[in-house]
């Protein structure tokens, strides 16, 4: 029974620990309902995909969160680092969408 506290402790700390790592949304592209969102609404979507976009950039560089990360458990480098990117890559294209939407509105 003691083996399995020694054993089973580490690697729930371990899993809480890669838990903490940042994981920034994925956001939608497209939306059905992108064509009644108002200008506000737009403008608001807008900075919410900056801060999105900046969560997502801190999975891809060399936090000290990132580094513990890698010295633990090495995989949640890799899986923090390819959702970051499918992150940003989303939050670009959803971006793109919402400014077109924007100007066919024409917003001001």
């Amino acid at each position: 029974m003691n083996l399995t506290r020694k054993t089973i402790l580490p690697f729930t700390a371990l899993c809480l620990f890669t838990s903490a790592c940042v994981n920034p949304e994925v956001v939608t592209v497209k939306s059905i309902s992108d064509d009644a969102l108002t200008c506000s609404e737009i403008k608001t979507q807008l900075g919410q995909l900056q801060q999105i976009q900046k969560e997502a950039e801190k999975g891809r560089t060399a936090s000290g969160e990132n580094v513990a990360a890698a010295i633990l458990f090495w995989p949640a480098v890799i899986g923090n680092n390819m959702n970051a990117k499918q992150a940003q890559e989303a939050a670009t294209a959803r971006q793109a969408v919402l400014v077109d939407l924007y100007k066919q509105k024409r917003c001001k």
